[in-house]
């Protein structure tokens, strides 16, 4: 690893971290394409180490969070067991992908998570403005309070009614949620912390912790199928992730400094931007002779 890659790799792990610390997901998305774009990785190499930037960012996340009573160990682990299957054929697929063809679907996912992030934003919006007074002591809604990805740092656990649990709907949601992970190498909390909301009937704050522990073994399992298919540059990945754990540490201090809303809307543009530019890079090629 030269000195220019690794100069380059430690702020933009310092980036991704800030980004997860603050806004308590996505923020992984943004590892492929510097990977791919700033490090000079080839997109199934990006897609891979991503995996690792994942693993670190969710080990570290999941001891803060268990701490504070926050993971369901028996539910988070069933639920990961059962997307290991999604988890092994994502894995499998991507890495036999076309990788312009893995890009431009990249970029879709961006897009996608781009939206996901503007829409709670806006319904967080919405809720201050009809609901809550602000101003008002105490009177912080609980949207708001959750922040832009449901993380619910310093806001009180909202009820949640546990729902009826239906087994064939809880394996196809972990084995979607691990198809994900072992395709696009992202950890996919924008899905997993609703997916165990809904699905599950979790409390918020407890469905933010066991997500990690989801996300942890499908991102093992996804490391795992890759683990033959090629060569990873560990030196380059545990410097990147490493500067990912130190930034999701000063994220989470920054929240409570920042508007959510604010860092959830500036976070949707660049990821936009993003998913653009790669679209208009890859797009063209997938009809190019």
């Amino acid at each position: 690893m030269s000195v220019l890659i690794a100069v380059t790799a430690l702020p933009c792990g310092l980036v991704i971290g800030l980004l997860l610390g603050a806004l308590g997901g996505g923020g992984s998305v943004l590892a492929v394409p510097a990977l791919v774009y700033l490090l000079g990785q080839s997109p199934h190499e990006a897609t891979a180490g991503a995996l690792v930037v994942v693993t670190v960012g969710a080990v570290t996340g999941l001891v803060c969070h268990a701490r504070a009573g926050r993971v369901r160990w028996a539910a988070g682990a069933a639920f990961g067991a059962l997307g290991t299957a999604g988890s092994y054929l994502g894995s499998r697929w991507s890495a036999a992908l076309d990788p312009t063809v893995l890009m431009a679907a990249f970029a879709g996912l961006m897009l996608v998570v781009a939206a996901m992030l503007l829409v709670r934003g806006l319904r967080a919006a919405r809720e201050a403005d009809g609901t809550g007074l602000p101003g008002a002591p105490g009177a912080v809604p609980d949207a708001v309070a959750a922040g832009p990805l449901g993380d619910s740092r310093g806001a009180s656990p909202s009820p949640v009614s546990p729902a009826p649990t239906r087994p064939v709907r809880v394996a196809a949601t972990a084995s979607a949620v691990g198809l994900l992970t072992g395709f696009f190498g992202v950890g996919g909390g924008f899905v997993v912390v609703p997916a165990l909301t809904l699905v599950l009937g979790l409390e918020m704050p407890v469905a933010i912790g066991t997500s990690l522990l989801v996300i942890l073994i499908n991102s093992l399992t996804a490391l795992g199928t890759r683990a033959g298919t090629g060569t990873l540059d560990w030196p380059l990945l545990a410097g990147f992730a490493a500067c990912a754990a130190v930034g999701s540490n000063l994220g989470n201090r920054l929240t409570s400094r920042l508007r959510p809303q604010a860092l959830t809307t500036a976070f949707a543009g660049l990821v936009t931007v993003l998913a653009v530019a790669m679209a208009a890079v890859a797009v063209p090629h997938l009809w190019a002779p």
